[in-house]
């Protein structure tokens, strides 16, 4: 397959697969005009990445996936350290995102969002932070 196949197959740009490529994530076979040529082992690797990506886990976190699915000899343990790692750092990105909200909620809240120019939203914004 080309890069054109694999990218509708795979559902990913190609510019996508051309950057895994630039960093070690697939090496494709080289034709000998140069042409990159995917098999179903490539196309089937990023399917695979395109999914934990989709997951939110990062590159490394993938490289780390990938080399695990690879290996035959792997112990689940360690694919559930990483998973849960991840979902450790997911549940604090919603944490922080859920404190986010609410105060955003709060100065909304608070603003008449009327002609006048007294504006909570502008004040709790230019306020420095009670953390530091």
């Amino acid at each position: 397959m080309n890069i054109g196949d694999v990218a509708d197959a795979a559902g990913l740009p190609a510019k996508t697969i051309r950057y895994y490529e630039d960093i070690g994530l697939i090496t494709p076979h080289r034709s000998a005009n140069g042409y990159r040529q995917f098999t179903q082992s490539h196309l089937h690797k990023l399917a695979f990445i395109a999914r934990a990506r989709g997951l939110g886990f990062s590159i490394e976190q993938c490289r780390t996936l990938l080399a695990l699915y690879e290996d035959r000899d792997r112990a689940s343990a360690d694919v559930k350290a990483l998973a849960e790692t991840h979902l450790s750092e997911i549940d604090a990105k919603m944490a922080e995102l859920s404190e986010m909200r609410r105060t955003l909620a709060e100065l909304v809240q608070a603003c008449a969002g009327d002609h006048r120019p007294d504006c909570p939203i502008l004040k709790g914004l230019a306020a420095p932070d009670k953390a530091d």
